[in-house]
């Protein structure tokens, strides 16, 4: 059944074609209950279905999943352990869903210091989900902005030095074509969950102009209400792109 959220937005028509989300307040939401965080973790996965199913409602085109960092690897091995293990029952349990409501997953990030078995989960759900026209969803794993930069710089700096750029021909859109989210729309739309007010190494090239939502909900508890909210929140924004808004 539609909410009276979700038939505003539709009524707005002004969608953000692409939403982000720092998926924040696991572990929080875990010690307030004297939980280990890995439960926090798990509870987490229910919040993730709220969001796709709640992008798909609304009309969202891409959703960008802020999943594990590249600072999340000096975490307690045990920690990282059971994320790589979430991330893996999440594919199991959820690829075929996924794909009967035309979802088609992306994984993005430095997938190469990811363990073989979460690999294998990784193609698994990327594989059994193309084709998927409802939405796209982007899980970013083992990822860091600034790393992607550099990577980025690198990579410039390898194609200038076998002869196939020239450093005159390095500008935006020759960055933008080394990130990960290279032909992808830059976020309309960022959404943090438990109520810090910090990027996080986050896509910092991709935000430049992108809206901001924080809410103090922890992910745990964040549903699509939420997500409709976040969504009307930008409807009521108006994006001038660094530019001056014309007189009356």
């Amino acid at each position: 059944m539609s909410s009276d959220r979700l038939q505003r937005i539709l009524l707005s028509g002004d969608v953000p074609r692409h939403v982000a989300v720092i998926m924040d307040g696991n572990g929080r939401w875990a010690r307030q209950r004297g939980l280990p965080r890995h439960l926090g973790h798990r509870e987490g996965m229910k919040a993730v279905r709220e969001a796709v199913e709640g992008a798909v409602e609304a009309g969202v085109e891409i959703l960008t999943l802020f999943a594990f960092s590249t600072e999340n690897w000096k975490r307690p091995r045990r920690e990282v352990s059971a994320l790589m293990h979430l991330l893996r029952v999440y594919a199991r349990k959820e690829r075929d869903e996924l794909r009967e409501q035309g979802v088609e997953v992306h994984v993005l990030g430095a997938l190469d210091r990811v363990d073989e078995a979460t690999r294998r989960a990784v193609d698994w759900i990327t594989e059994g989900t193309r084709g998927g026209r409802n939405l796209r969803l982007n899980l970013m794993i083992s990822y860091g902005g600034r790393e992607e930069l550099v990577r980025a710089a690198r990579r410039l700096a390898r194609r200038v030095a076998d002869g196939a750029l020239r450093i005159e021909e390095i500008d935006p859109t020759a960055l933008e074509s080394e990130l990960f989210t290279a032909g992808l729309p830059d976020p309309d739309l960022l959404i943090r969950t438990s109520g810090e007010l910090r990027v996080s190494n986050f896509m910092l090239w991709q935000l430049a102009y992108t809206e901001l939502y924080i809410t103090p909900v922890l992910w745990p508890n964040f549903t699509r209400e939420d997500l409709f909210e976040a969504v009307l929140d930008y409807q009521r924004r108006e994006r001038r792109f660094g530019r001056v808004s014309p007189s009356p």
